[in-house]
């Protein structure tokens, strides 16, 4: 059975985006190859010019086709870590609560790339 190793998600400056994801979620560098980065959690950071002379196609911030997902049981400290960030954060829904429970807030990485934080199920 074949098996999913990493999300790449497209940034416009690695060492922001390594930063970020360090400062918000913890996350670590396994991995820099020049413009391609591996974090922990099989999250891969790819310089959006390597990209783009790859594809051969227009990068589109915020096009709200996929999504990051975390989950953290203390949200309400998390949202506020998000406020208290050196980070301009743009929210697509700030801390709401879905009809089953959860506790979900929206937002968007300094690239556009959409991530969501949720409790545990």
């Amino acid at each position: 059975m074949m098996k999913l190793k990493n999300i790449l998600i497209v940034v416009n400056d690695i060492e922001r985006a390594i930063k970020f994801y360090k400062d918000i979620f913890g996350l670590q560098v396994i991995l820099d190859q020049d413009g391609n980065v591996i974090m922990s959690e099989g999250l891969v950071l790819q310089d959006a010019r390597i990209w783009k002379d790859f594809l051969k196609k227009d990068i589109i911030p915020q096009n709200n086709m996929t999504e990051l997902y975390f989950e953290e049981a203390d949200i309400e400290g998390f949202v506020r870590k998000l406020d208290e960030s050196e980070y301009d954060i743009v929210y697509v829904n700030k801390l709401m609560e879905h009809s089953w429970g959860q506790k979900v807030v929206r937002f968007y990485d300094p690239d556009g790339n959409l991530i969501e934080v949720g409790t545990p199920f």
